[in-house]
């Protein structure tokens, strides 16, 4: 069989190929077993193989990868539109053979086990602050029951636990309070697993020299800068870094046509982690900006002056991510821009 692409649909014990010659004729319909995919592709003559990007793909792509086939991972947003009709692994399979083959696809890089281990704590990091999040809500309501209330944000939670431990029975029956003493302890546990994951990224990020050098940008630290280059890898994939922001999903969504331009709310669309995190360094830089002692930011202050400060976080995550493109792609360091000098 002369097979050129091949579309794999990966599932976790059953994935179905589909291969097409140089002229696009089906030459191979087929059904694996987890266990024989990588011996089927060893067999085969080296082909470019398209998978859906998803949780396994990456691995799978390092797997086929090195028996000398060309991967090529895309999204499943661009995969639906070639799907004929009746969705199965088959059709799948098809649908994604048939995409690899555009010459105008975008492509997922595959990620390095490395990439994904960074990634990993991230994710580990964010599900334990939810949980923390979850722990501290909780303990919010419960007291809020016996009239015990404090003010919001995750550093008044001392407060409670203080109030908590007084041993005033007038206030929280003992019942109450060993429940509330259980939630405590889930609560302090969290805190140091959230410790010990907030290390080991700082650890990564002092070993890694492309980290330091975007943790050189205002606004951006260890924990987004770790997660940009885990999530990145090489900044070619961008054409510029307006492509960088808009695969963030922090560019203005367009229902735009003809001579009619319409710009809306921004896309949201992309990795919805690395904006969130952008989003909070901006408005930590807008907080500075506000005070007195910060350096003073033309640009912002004019922005904040016409905006309201949620937007214009926006706007400074936006102009964030194409400075970290551009950080990336030239390998230098961020240089804040000369003041003028008045004479």
């Amino acid at each position: 069989m002369n097979i050129t692409t091949i579309g794999l649909d990966v599932a976790k014990n059953v994935f179905q190929v589909h291969g097409v010659d140089g002229h696009g004729n089906t030459v191979l319909r087929k059904r694996l077993r987890r266990k024989d995919v990588r011996s089927f592709f060893a067999t085969l003559a080296p082909c470019v193989v398209g998978i859906e990007a998803c949780g396994t793909a990456h691995y799978w792509a390092r797997e086929i990868g090195s028996v000398g086939h060309e991967l090529k991972l895309i999204s499943p947003a661009y995969v639906k539109p070639y799907v004929k009709r009746n969705k199965n692994d088959s059709a799948d399979a098809e649908a994604i053979c048939e995409a690899v083959g555009r010459p105008s696809m975008r492509f997922v890089p595959v990620k390095s086990a490395d990439q994904q281990s960074v990634l990993m704590l991230h994710r580990a990091r964010d599900l334990l602050v939810r949980q923390r999040t979850m722990l501290v809500n909780a303990l919010r309501g419960h007291l809020a029951e016996y009239g015990i209330v404090a003010a919001q944000g995750i550093g008044n939670v001392t407060r409670l636990v203080e109030m908590l431990k007084d041993g005033n029975e007038a206030l929280i029956p003992a019942l109450a309070r060993r429940v509330l003493s259980s939630i405590v302890e889930q609560l302090r546990q969290l805190y140091l697993r959230i410790q010990e994951l907030e290390l080991e990224i700082l650890v990564w990020h002092k070993s890694n020299e492309t980290s330091q050098r975007l943790a050189t940008i205002p606004g951006i630290g260890p924990i987004t800068a770790t997660a940009i280059v885990a999530s990145v890898g090489t900044p070619s994939q961008f054409r510029s870094g307006r492509h960088f922001a808009a695969w963030l999903g922090l560019v203005p969504r367009q229902n735009s046509s003809g001579d009619k331009e319409r710009l809306g709310r921004i896309s949201k669309r992309g990795d919805k982690y690395i904006r969130r995190l952008l989003v909070i360094g901006a408005t930590s830089v807008i907080r500075y900006a506000r005070s007195k002692t910060a350096q003073r930011n033309d640009w912002l202050n004019r922005l904040l002056a016409r905006r309201p400060a949620r937007l214009v976080s926006v706007a400074l995550a936006n102009k964030m991510a194409r400075i970290a493109w551009v950080v990336l792609a030239r390998g230098d360091i961020y240089r804040l821009p000369a003041t003028p000098v008045a004479v």
